[in-house]
């Protein structure tokens, strides 16, 4: 998953001072995380850092700060923002955190984009979970590859174990699949590009240095790191690694400190048999003509900084260890409310070219669902497609429709009547309808089904047809005859 850092896409802009790679793996797991999950990662972090508070429902907004701030504002700069001059400097100034210093530490921040708006009724509901193989086949299906290499694709996912490692050898999934090794030596380059990040990997190096590469590309010490040292990295000998690679011990504990933030069993999040509980992460609500993207964050902790702590560190008292633990978890907790914010603009972003594309579904409903490609969101926003799969996994949209899963909108095309496409969610769903209104003592055979879409002016094959239905879970001709 090679590459220059812009194929993470999600813009964020490294600190020149701090180097904050650490903070890109956290970025990426935070965009995965649906509301539940962000609400209880936020309230952990709150336990393990005093920096960050809970914003209290009374604390007025930060516009109503500023404009507060803005009337009583002295003819010279505060002492809070101003440079310091003479013997006595800022006790920030070796962090370069820019104004979202200043933007994060006023009371009750809140987003340019946030807006009063009626907002739905935003219920929980149980959803079963994506399975591993769910979430990977759904990306395949939207990747643009010739039909061998996606068909190998296919064999590779079927021989992942419950960590996301490949458990045979790409020679064996060739042979048993009667695949090309050249196919499933593509394919699997594709795969490893997916969410999550270090899918599909031989061993828990490969896994790493997948991940590596696409958090941290440019930093090829920790990529060496993992390469040639990683039993000596397991067993912390980390002076004999800085030996072996002519490099300072520091330098090669701060990329330590970047792979211990790696995931080594990235299939592990879409392990849970059980049905969980889901509150949809946005909504669609009509506007006039259009519609608009509303993120629900009804119950999420409202973070800040602490006050108490900035002045610990620019009054006198601390020592150099307090005022560096101090340094270290504000940096942190920074790059967390960075993080949040981050997440949040880039699935509106992602919400909003769902929309353009799918009015008329939102406006008339699902027969009106139009086929849409990762590829072609991700281009739009300007993001990587692995991004926009991670925007929209295991989250959920309340439309004038109903709540559907954001993943549901994408679908790739299929030739329909008249020379016209269709989405391959609608043809799956009349491949149902017509079984569903069969005669269940003379059930259509896959042949038959075939038959009378080709009549309808949809070009399909037995072999796909027979695919849809198991896609469907839905049993064979003779499973589904019942004895008159």
């Amino acid at each position: 998953m090679g590459g220059p850092s812009p194929r993470i896409g999600l813009n964020l802009k490294v600190a020149q001072k701090q180097i904050l790679t650490p903070g890109l793996v956290q970025m990426v797991s935070v965009l995965a995380l649906n509301k539940l999950e962000l609400r209880e990662m936020i309230n952990q972090e709150m336990v393990s850092n005093p920096v960050l508070e809970e914003v209290p429902e009374d604390v007025p907004s930060l516009e109503e700060v500023a404009k507060k701030t803005e009337a009583e504002k002295p003819a010279t700069p505060s002492a809070e923002h101003s440079t310091h001059n003479g013997d006595h400097q800022d006790s920030f100034e070796e962090i370069d955190f820019g104004s979202f210093f200043d933007d994060y530490l006023d009371p009750g921040y809140k987003s340019p984009a946030a807006e009063v708006i009626e907002k739905p009724s935003f219920e929980n509901f149980l959803s079963q979970p994506t399975s591993l193989a769910d979430h990977l086949e759904w990306q395949l299906s939207l990747s643009v590859c010739q039909d061998e290499v996606r068909e190998a694709g296919h064999s590779i996912i079927g021989n992942l174990n419950e960590d996301g490692y490949v458990t045979a050898t790409l020679e064996e999934i060739a042979q048993s699949g009667n695949h090309q090794l050249e196919h499933v030596q593509e394919v699997l380059a594709l795969i490893q590009e997916f969410d999550p990040l270090g899918i599909a990997a031989r061993d828990v190096r490969e896994c790493l240095l997948i991940q590596l590469r696409a958090v941290a590309p440019d930093n090829t010490l920790a990529q060496q790191i993992v390469s040639d040292h990683l039993k000596q990295l397991q067993n912390k000998q980390y002076r004999e690694v800085a030996r072996a690679l002519d490099r300072p011990v520091k330098a090669v504990e701060r990329c330590v400190e970047l792979i211990r933030k790696l995931d080594p069993r990235p299939g592990q999040r879409y392990n849970s048999a059980q049905a969980r509980l889901i509150e949809p992460d946005v909504a669609f609500v009509r506007t006039g003509e259009g519609y608009q993207v509303v993120l629900n964050e009804d119950g999420l902790p409202q973070l800040r900084l602490s006050h108490h702590y900035r002045r610990m560190l620019e009054g006198g008292g601390t020592t150099r260890e307090v005022r560096n633990y101090v340094k270290e978890r504000f940096t942190s907790a920074i790059q967390l409310i960075k993080n949040i914010e981050q997440r949040k603009q880039t699935i509106i972003r992602v919400c909003e070219a769902i929309i353009r594309r799918q009015k008329e579904f939102l406006d008339k409903g699902i027969d009106y669902l139009r086929p849409m490609m990762i590829k072609e969101v991700a281009e739009e926003v300007g993001v990587h497609p692995s991004t926009v799969s991670r925007a929209v996994a295991n989250k959920y949209a309340h439309t004038p429709q109903g709540v559907y899963e954001l993943r549901y909108f994408f679908s790739e095309a299929v030739q329909g009547p008249a020379g016209g496409v269709t989405s391959l969610i609608n043809l799956k769903r009349l491949v149902k309808r017509m079984i569903e209104e069969e005669n269940p003592v003379h059930p259509l055979t896959d042949e038959q089904i075939t038959h009378r879409l080709r009549d309808l002016g949809y070009c399909v094959t037995r072999r796909t047809v027979a695919k849809y239905r198991e896609d469907m879970r839905i049993p064979s001709t003779h499973q589904r005859r019942v004895k008159a």
